[in-house]
């Protein structure tokens, strides 16, 4: 699992975002995001369906390096 923070506090932004791949019950992989604002119970997650564990993993890539391009970091732990 990934883990990035955001957090501006001249701005009061505190968010995460978590980035996983997991195996699927029917056999494919699924891409797992979680977003949301740092202490909040509530979040939103999507998941998106791939064929192969690699598609997954460079979909997984390519969001990490959006992610640090908007201000991202990542959480060491």
């Amino acid at each position: 699992m990934i883990t990035l923070y955001r957090v501006d506090e001249d701005r009061n932004m505190r968010r995460f975002y978590h980035l996983r791949v997991e195996r699927t019950l029917f056999g494919g992989w699924a891409l797992i995001r979680e977003w949301g604002r740092i202490g909040s119970r509530k979040g939103q997650a999507l998941e998106e369906w791939f064929e192969a564990a690699e598609l997954a993993e460079a979909a997984l890539q390519k969001l990490e390096s959006a992610k640090r391009r908007r201000g991202y970091c990542l959480v060491r732990g």
